[in-house]
């Protein structure tokens, strides 16, 4: 039990964690703060106002279902807990919830939306640890299959707490449904996700990165060898980088995301027409879905603004195509700290020195992210399907903050003006972190502003902390900041911190959300003495 009469209780709470051996901020256990009396402080009440800031929306769904759904019956919670929640951008229709952000569009004329129209047959493959990219992101946003569009997902292991300790995860059940698809003379495009090196990238094992590298090689040989002998075209391809960078330029390990291009490899079975194709340089993510469909013989839409990547090749023939998105596997020239190019990976080594090869534009304002900031799989995959530019939530968010409509916004009015017309608590809940594709402290920093011009009194804030793409021990740093700006500022306190592996799960590991669920409602987790 931690004893700290301290301004920034839980920024010390979390370095005495560190101390303890606790020192990776995504497993973080929960703290709560508790007053002398030893009773947690600012937990939900039934009737209080929740602002979820996070962005994405995927791994939120979960803990939002738990907290609202009037039948959730996954583990026990309070019936008579009534929310007044708002969520930055939507998670899920099924929600009842107010949105500050909604879609600025819907988005159609996607790669799968076309093929679909055009009555082709596709099919989407990957494990579940990225089933949502795979269909969810890949589809525009848009949850439900196309017709002729089937999906397989393979089963991620869950014999083991972490995934590191099985870095081949299920690679081989992957590899093994393409081979079975390919066989299928009736399906026309495939999309297969080897979800391996992004996976265990973010941790801090290099065996056991290599060994993810080199399972997704593998993998990788068998479907390109079975889509020789039927015939179909094959393109290698990722959705960001990882592991081709793992230090910053201080020798510390960086276990995020990178800004480094990826891959772009296109194989033709037939070995005497491997070099008639052509291929220009400097693409990005968003011209694959048209390069994707010129060879599939399909018009591209005029919504569709990327270009194909393909110079020259005469296609006189209905072909077939398999794409293998390798996630997170980067390109980097630089052997320093590339755990990629460190790896054993015959495979790929022949097909850059065999086949047409060049790079793509995966982070930034290539896949509609802010200037510099590194790309991630959800813009990633969202890109490769939508075939065009589509400016990412933070960015729109943002911008708001920048020419003030941020501080207008009906739904954190609502939260803020109700709470405190009611008497009623008003809860900040979502990720502190400034490289994180679920937030940005930027955003909570413009709600504690809002907070203050509004005069808000009751507030308290329940922080998740992750570390990818993070230094180390980063979440003390945030945490002691926003704990220092909410002093400065008179509003309230944070009052919770976990780590977010325990509260954004997107495959039903309820003993998770749980852990989260009942540090919010009943303040359950290590006390931290205000």
């Amino acid at each position: 039990m931690l004893k700290k009469h301290d301004k920034f209780a839980m920024a010390e709470a979390v370095r005495a964690a560190y101390q303890a051996g606790e020192n990776d901020d995504e497993t973080l256990e929960p703290r709560v703060l508790v007053g002398r009396d030893g009773k947690p402080i600012g937990r939900f009440r039934d009737g209080d106002y929740v602002i979820f800031y996070n962005l994405r929306g995927e791994r939120e769904v979960e803990l939002c279902q738990s907290l609202l759904d009037k039948d959730f019956t996954h583990f026990p919670v309070e019936r008579n807990l009534r929310l007044n929640m708002v969520t930055m951008i939507p998670y899920h229709k099924s929600l009842n919830v107010k949105i500050a952000f909604s879609p600025e569009e819907e988005i159609h004329d996607t790669l799968s939306e076309t093929m679909s129209q055009h009555g082709l047959r596709q099919v989407k493959i990957c494990e579940s640890e990225k089933a949502i990219h795979v269909s969810y992101f890949l589809n525009g946003k848009i949850r439900e299959p196309f017709p002729g569009e089937a999906r397989i997902v393979v089963p991620t292991p869950r014999d083991v707490p972490y995934l590191d300790q099985k870095p081949e995860l299920n690679a081989a059940g992957v590899a093994e449904a393409v081979i079975q698809k390919l066989e299928d003379r009736e399906v026309d495009f495939l999309f297969a996700n080897f979800a391996n090196i992004d996976v265990v990238g973010h941790f801090e094992n290099e065996g056991a990165i290599k060994k993810a590298v080199e399972a997704v090689d593998t993998n990788m040989d068998r479907c390109l060898e079975a889509a020789r002998k039927a015939g179909v075209i094959a393109i290698i391809t990722a959705d960001h980088g990882t592991v081709e960078k793992w230090y910053y330029p201080d020798g510390t390990i960086d276990t995020g995301h990178t800004n480094s291009p990826v891959p772009f490899i296109l194989v033709d079975p037939d070995a005497d027409e491997r070099f008639s194709w052509k291929i220009r340089e400097d693409g990005e993510l968003s011209d694959l879905a048209p390069t994707i469909l010129q060879i599939l013989g399909l018009p591209q839409p005029a919504a569709m603004t990327g270009r194909s990547l393909l110079r020259h090749r005469p296609l006189g023939k209905k072909n077939r195509v398999l794409v293998l998105l390798l996630d997170g596997w980067g390109f980097s020239p630089d052997k320093h700290g590339n755990l990629i190019a460190s790896a054993y990976t015959p495979v790929m080594n022949d097909l850059q020195a065999r086949y047409p090869f060049t790079t793509l534009k995966a982070s930034g304002e290539a896949v509609g992210l802010p200037e510099g900031t590194v790309g991630n799989s959800e813009a990633g995959h969202l890109h490769i399907g939508a075939g065009r530019k589509i400016y990412s939530d933070r960015l729109r968010i943002d911008r708001g903050i920048a020419d003030g409509s941020f501080f207008e916004n009906e739904a954190f009015l609502w939260a803020m003006r109700g709470a405190k017309a009611e008497g009623k608590n008003l809860h900040l809940l979502g990720i502190v972190s400034f490289f994180s594709s679920h937030g940005s402290v930027t955003h909570l920093l413009a709600l504690l502003k809002l907070a203050k011009q509004e005069g808000l009194e009751r507030l308290f804030l329940h922080a998740m902390l992750g570390r990818r793409g993070e230094r180390k021990e980063s979440g003390a740093r945030y945490l002691e900041m926003i704990e220092k700006e909410m002093e400065a500022s008179h509003l309230g306190k944070v009052v919770s911190v976990i780590g977010r592996y325990w509260s954004l799960d997107r495959e039903e590991n309820w003993d998770r959300i749980e852990k989260t669920y009942r540090m919010l409602v009943y303040g359950e987790g290590k006390p931290v003495f205000l």
